[in-house]
């Protein structure tokens, strides 16, 4: 589909040099999204978001590689613990969808004072969401790991990691709405440089705090964990900063500061189907991480890099996505549907080829990719065959990255809740299950699981978005 011709605008045309559109798109602009020249505002969007979250995964690969450095038993302490932070970040990831959505929605519609409202009632819903968890957490860390399958190290000596990380949800989940309110109000460029500020500070702490360098303390597998909640802590703070100090299109007011229950209803309800999509995708991580611990700590190992490794070539992409959740909900509420569809299958394209370029790497070079983050030769095999797996289909999954954001943007997260229902809980967990345990296919038919289920939601949600019901969501 060619992009939609957007009408006539007093902004200012695109720099005509490559460095002049990049220094645009990352200091931030004032450009309504809903105006400019489509491939303008997707250039705008997506840049910084790309760059946001290309800095985020990059301090996930590091941490994974001096975590690495502490033994395999180390490495399967943090997977285990991140089966657990996924469900807390599909709650913080399905606020964020529902956040994103509903200002985006309100700025479309030229109302900045109702988006400044929605984003009060989203911080205080991400606050009480974090209270529960950080109390189990912190009370029942060993407990959780042993539930999951940890090893006698992880019980004993990795269970603080687990505290802090699950103690200090909270930062998580402000970091995740907080920056969804920027996304959707179109101020991409302060979510990217929040983040920036806060995995560079987890960058320099997490070798600091692990392995004692200078004047601080050694507290290995712990100093990890007290590296990222400072980063992120950091971040919250400079965004709460930011939100009442003005960005370029949303600022909270001191007339703003109110419990709303009309508007926060509206985002629990908008948020429930973003929240149960994710919880089911990441629930299906966990049962996964769960038949790995069966084969043995190598396994769980080798998946962690494996699936880090994946988030952090995969995040320019997500990027990408996310911009497409942006300009549907603006566009959808300046009531230009067929520019939204546009934005879309622009950014789609991008996706496949890029992921295309991608999955080369995966499929040439995955034991040298693993072997950078472990010397443990089964680690090595297991990580690199994933990998491998996984290039066969990298390009579908791009596409179903930006269909489901798009269904998210317009506001309709429930659809891509049944969609995950279907394909992870009802195909993947099971098929998983039979081919690692019942046939013996061991951490082999775990990665096959994920290529068939994951292969085929791609599809079915590209062509559920073709039909274009999304387009009649209300938020």
């Amino acid at each position: 589909m060619q992009p939609v011709a957007s009408p006539a605008s007093s902004e200012p045309p695109l720099p005509r040099t490559l460095f002049g559109q990049l220094r645009e798109a990352i200091r931030g602009t004032q450009a309504d999204y809903t105006k400019i020249p489509l491939r303008r505002a997707v250039f705008l969007l997506a840049v910084p978001m790309v760059l946001e979250l290309v800095l985020e995964s990059t301090f996930a690969v590091v941490d994974i590689f001096f975590v690495a450095r502490l033994g395999p038993s180390a490495v399967a302490t943090v997977g285990l613990t991140e089966s657990y932070l996924f469900l807390l970040y599909s709650i913080a990831m399905g606020l964020a969808m529902a956040v994103t959505a509903v200002v985006a929605r309100r700025i479309g519609e030229g109302k900045p004072d109702e988006a400044a409202v929605t984003a009060v009632q989203a911080i205080i819903v991400a606050v009480l969401a974090s209270v529960l968890p950080a109390i189990l957490g912190i009370l029942y860390a060993p407990d959780l790991l042993r539930l999951m399958g940890g090893n006698e190290w992880t019980i004993q000596h990795g269970y603080r990691y687990a505290q802090w990380m699950l103690g200090g949800n909270a930062v998580i989940m402000l970091l995740f709405v907080i920056n969804a309110i920027f996304r959707g109000a179109g101020d991409a460029a302060i979510a990217m440089r929040v983040l920036w500020l806060s995995n560079s500070l987890n960058i320099v702490l997490c070798p600091l705090l692990i392995f004692g360098v200078g004047p601080f303390p050694q507290w290995g597998i712990e100093g990890a964990a007290i590296a990222t909640n400072i980063g992120r802590g950091t971040g919250v703070l400079v965004q709460l900063w930011v939100l009442l100090r003005g960005g370029q299109h949303i600022r909270v007011l001191a007339a703003h500061l109110r419990w709303n229950g009309a508007v926060l209803w509206n985002i629990v309800r908008t948020s429930l189907g973003g929240v149960g999509q994710m919880i089911v995708a990441m629930t299906s991580w966990i049962f996964l991480m769960r038949i790995l611990a069966s084969v043995g700590s190598e396994a769980v190992a080798g998946a962690t890099i494996a699936i880090r490794f994946m988030m952090f070539t995969m995040m320019p992409a997500w990027g990408m996505s996310n911009a497409a959740a942006t300009l549907v909900g603006q566009n959808l509420g300046a009531q230009q549907a067929d520019r939204a569809e546009a934005a879309v299958w622009q950014i789609g394209r991008y996706n496949m080829a890029y992921l295309l370029l991608v999955s080369f790497a995966y499929f040439f070079l995955p034991r040298q990719i693993v072997g950078v983050f472990t010397d443990d030769p089964t680690v090595v095999l297991v990580g690199a065959e994933w990998l491998r797996i996984l290039s066969y289909a990298l390009f579908v999954y791009g596409w179903w990255m930006v269909s489901v954001q798009a269904f998210n943007g317009a506001g309709d997260t429930v659809t891509p809740t049944w969609i995950n229902v279907a394909f992870f809980w009802l195909i993947q967990i099971p098929l998983a299950w039979w081919l690692a345990l019942h046939l013996g296919w061991k951490e082999t038919g775990v990665f096959w699981a994920v290529f068939v289920s994951e292969t085929s939601v791609g599809l079915f949600t590209l062509w559920l978005f073709s039909r274009g019901r999304w387009k009649l969501a209300r938020v």
